[in-house]
């Protein structure tokens, strides 16, 4: 590359980074309007029924067969357990993973737009021992499934 195309690349991208800086500066651009919608109630809520409530619009569920939790049965550090939730129900909007004993139980909400394949996979945060459930709404209902996941402390197994 010469040094006369350097210099138009350079300046393009000068320009770019600078119209970028401005449109920031001005309010344009905002991480608020990049970000995914926060649902605050839920994620604050103290109980499941309220957290569920909150995120679904109703807190009661169905137990179902049809809703596969992947978790390890022990979790040697509850910072991050690894936890997939896959769905075999028809037309799933979204998928709630929540954390039993945790101080404020909702982990994750997943909304998913028509026709995506209702399999999704996150790190959840474990405070101790207890279930982790998932809450798929699907048709207008809301199904559940529960999965207990052990904690232990310093990574010792036992």
């Amino acid at each position: 590359m010469n040094t006369s195309m350097k210099r138009r690349v350079f300046l393009k991208r000068s320009l770019s980074a600078s119209t970028l800086g401005v449109a920031v500066g001005a309010g344009l651009l905002s991480p608020q309007a990049i970000l995914a919608a926060w649902n605050e109630a839920s994620f604050q809520a103290k109980s499941e029924k309220d957290a569920i409530a909150s995120a679904m619009g109703d807190a009661s569920t169905t137990a179902s067969e049809d809703i596969t939790i992947k978790a390890p049965d022990i979790a040697e550090n509850g910072a991050v357990v690894p936890v997939a939730v896959k769905a075999s129900i028809a037309d799933v909007t979204s998928i709630a993973m929540l954390v039993e004993k945790n101080g404020t139980p909702m982990s994750a909400i997943f909304n998913l737009p028509k026709g995506t394949m209702a399999d999704v996979s996150t790190r959840l945060k474990m405070g101790k021992t207890g279930d982790v459930i998932a809450v798929v709404k699907a048709g207008g209902k809301l199904y559940s499934a529960r999965k207990s996941v052990k904690v232990t402390i310093g990574g010792c197994g036992g």
